[in-house]
């Protein structure tokens, strides 16, 4: 009897839905497919290399039984990925990450670990002082999970040539160069490697499936890699610069890359004829931006006539060209979310959203017209904001009465511009990184130059039950959607967070 060929490379999407969300992760959150695990699958197989992916987040796994399931597979390289639902979701996925490196270890078994992902990528040196990881990635790590594969599976173990490796040399930390980034996605990685998820455990967000309770199957993908704005509390670049700067880019340009059309919808076509899936998130930061691009999707999807459920990211200033919300809306797309950010337009300009409000206003008004669904998203607590400013944005909120809402407060992730400055001038920063969820027992936002972090949680807290209990809501529920999603709705609004700061 031949022994089994050891399988080279186990990538594993860490749980951390109930620490992130609280009691709103039991039933009310998504369960995200991982998508960058996904893809790095795709792009290690197509290279030769044998890989599974373990979702620790979708099994409910803790980090022990993660340990247990790594130690099962006995994998050449475990790759630990930290991403999240959104770019921000990746910080306050690092707990769950770093405590799965330290079970792997104390197994005492020697499996090499790597952590890779969007924190990672903005803090490698520090990554890799704190967690128990053998390696760390500096970049979107596509390249050097590859190179350091090449490199275990060599005789000699020379780990100088893994591009944008971090790693141990006795007490002192190196690191190699940086790799570029992918630049043909359609060749590298034309489609996620879903064989290879229990695509029966995903589940969409409560609200997108308002009017249609059935939330499963589910699938989230992107179309584009990257973000050409400039917002300062935004971090989705963090895993992309160092490739940027490799291929010549300028520190100041943001790549957007993306995959066709064709092959976009292909995957599609996969989705609904191999999983039944309906529900489905497009997980680019931003998607309505280049009209070609959509236009392109919106019209293979309509010339298939799928009755899908679809949402995505917009901005109030890349909703242009006629027919373009009608084009959507055939689609699938019945549902866009904005981010309108803030009541106060000097505030808005502070952050890149340079629109003033008629122009909010007028975009809602068309997007609703078609028929898609609004999430407004707001941010409470940035620099310039005083009490004034967040009441004016909670206003602003309760008058556009969006078919649903997200209230954030202001964190400073790592791999933002606001990072930085927070570092710069000193300002107070969680002391651990599950601090960084919007949702979690310890988040810590940041004070602006006249509230108390404490002072913009409570009021985040405020908003969000505002809202959700303003009478005005409820009604234009009800009347949308149905009396039963009116009544689920003021269920939701009975949960309270537990905050150690507010």
């Amino acid at each position: 009897m031949t022994n089994q060929k050891q399988l080279d490379l186990l990538l594993v999407n860490p749980g951390s839905r109930k620490q992130t969300y609280q009691l709103l992760g039991e039933t009310l959150a998504a369960i995200e497919p991982p998508i960058w695990a996904g893809l790095i699958a795709t792009f290690i197989r197509n290279h030769g290399f044998s890989v599974q992916i373990l979702d620790a987040e979708a099994e409910d796994l803790t980090p022990e039984q993660a340990a247990q399931r790594i130690s099962a597979k006995n994998p050449i390289l475990t790759a630990v990925v930290v991403y999240g639902h959104q770019p921000s979701a990746s910080t306050q996925n690092m707990p769950a990450a770093g405590a799965i490196c330290t079970a792997v270890k104390q197994t005492g078994l020697g499996l090499p670990t790597i952590l890779v992902g969007g924190h990672v990528a903005a803090l490698p040196e520090r990554t890799l002082k704190e967690e128990d990881a053998d390696w760390v990635a500096g970049g979107e790590g596509l390249h050097t999970i590859l190179d350091l594969l090449q490199a275990l599976k060599s005789d000699r173990h020379d780990y100088s040539k893994v591009r944008g490796l971090w790693y141990r040399d006795g007490k002192a930390m190196r690191s190699n160069p940086p790799a570029p980034l992918i630049e043909n996605l359609e060749e590298a990685m034309p489609e996620m490697a879903w064989d290879l998820l229990p695509m029966e455990k995903y589940r969409a967000h409560n609200w997108h499936c308002f009017g249609h309770p059935k939330r499963q199957p589910y699938a989230a993908l992107y179309t584009t890699l990257g973000c050409p704005f400039h917002c300062s509390f935004c971090c989705i670049q963090a895993p992309f610069k160092s490739g940027e700067k490799v291929l010549g880019y300028q520190e100041n340009v943001n790549t957007y890359r993306f995959w066709s059309p064709q092959s976009i919808v292909a995957q599609i076509d996969k989705l609904v004829r191999d999983y039944g899936v309906r529900n489905i998130k497009i997980a680019d930061e931003m998607f309505v931006l280049n009209q070609k691009h959509v236009i392109g999707i919106c019209d293979l999807l309509i010339e298939r006539g799928y009755d899908l459920n679809i949402w995505a990211y917009a901005r109030v200033d890349t909703i242009r060209g006629e027919g373009m919300l009608d084009k959507l809306k055939r689609a699938g797309f019945n549902w866009l979310a904005f981010g309108i950010e803030s009541g106060s337009e000097r505030v808005r300009y502070n952050v890149d959203k340079k629109f003033n409000q008629d122009k909010i206003f007028k975009i809602m008004e068309d997007v609703r017209a078609a028929g898609i669904h609004v999430i407004g998203n707001y941010i409470f607590g940035l620099p310039d904001e005083d009490r004034d400013c967040m009441q004016a944005t909670l206003d602003l909120a309760l008058e556009l009465n969006c078919e649903f809402a997200n209230f954030y407060s202001t964190m400073a992730y790592p791999g933002s511009a606001l990072y930085r400055q927070a570092i710069q001038e000193g300002w107070p920063l969680p002391e651990k990184w599950s601090g960084y969820s919007q949702h979690a027992v310890d988040t810590l936002p940041l004070p602006t130059k006249y509230l108390s972090a404490s002072e913009v949680l409570r009021f985040r807290d405020h908003a969000f039950d505002v809202y959700f209990k303003s009478p005005n809501y409820l009604e234009m529920v009800g009347q949308k959607f149905g009396q039963e999603t009116a009544a689920h709705v003021k269920k939701m609004a009975l949960h309270k967070l537990a905050r150690m700061h507010a």
